[in-house]
């Protein structure tokens, strides 16, 4: 698949020197594994977002019904 914006960036990248277009080459490869990590993590927070409204009712609850007590940081 190939877009304007993709042929831009070679076309760019074509008239650097080979040193630089290896950085550059780098620069990318870095940046669209980080925005792939983003992906996968509002995926799974896509996912989840119905166990942690669950949980949080359910902890709401508990603290309503009396069941809950506050959390002790000394004992963590």
């Amino acid at each position: 698949m190939s877009s304007s914006a993709i042929t831009t960036v070679v076309t760019m990248m074509e008239f650097l020197p080979a040193a630089l277009q290896e950085q550059v080459a780098e620069h990318l490869r870095d940046y669209i594994a980080d925005l792939q990590d983003e992906q996968r993590w509002e995926a799974s927070f896509q996912n989840s977002q119905h166990s942690l409204i669950a949980a949080a009712r359910k902890a709401k609850q508990e603290i309503a019904d009396g069941h809950a007590t506050p959390l002790d940081y000394e004992q963590l």
